[in-house]
């Protein structure tokens, strides 16, 4: 991913307002961010625990998605999770739930839509090996490609933000 500026990052959201785009506290290490390892940016507002946000980038510009993270975790008795963007499976607190409302007049009128994703959005570092899940230390082994794990996770999260932006 090419590497963005507060101002493009604040003006590429397309399903919160001007003003909360403008309030939203960027990362905390958003100098240090390894932006050649990234593919999209994801992070939990830190000003906000229970907002999170991803920009994606896009052959118009990037776009961005401003999430809802649960209040509280899951009560699901499951030991293990797997995000629905990179596939990677992790201990149950490692997933979760992510809503975002959808662009436009629907989003408005409180008409939303969630996925799984890894609870902290670092999934392209998941996808090339940089990072691992705490579920055994290491993620399943795969006969894809890192390239080809890479395209399924971006994907997988364009079809999310297209049911996004259709909103």
């Amino acid at each position: 991913m090419e590497p963005l500026t507060d101002k493009e990052i604040r003006s590429s959201f397309v399903n919160c307002t001007k003003g909360e785009a403008a309030r939203m506290k960027l990362p905390l290490d958003f100098a240090e961010l390894p932006w050649e390892d990234l593919d999209f940016l994801g992070w939990v507002d830190p000003g906000a625990p229970l907002r999170a946000h991803l920009v994606v980038p896009r052959p118009g510009g990037p776009v961005g998605i401003t999430l809802r993270v649960p209040a509280v975790g899951r009560t699901s008795a499951m030991k293990s999770s797997m995000c629905q963007l990179c596939l990677t499976a992790h201990a149950s607190s490692g997933v979760t739930l992510l809503v975002a409302p959808l662009a436009g007049a629907r989003g408005r009128e409180g008409n939303t839509v969630g996925t799984y994703i890894c609870a902290d959005l670092a999934c392209p570092l998941y996808a090339r090996g940089k990072l691992q899940p705490k579920l055994r230390g290491r993620r399943h082994e795969e006969s894809l490609t890192v390239d080809e794990q890479v395209d399924r996770m971006m994907g997988n999260l364009n079809a999310f933000v297209n049911r996004v932006t259709a909103g």
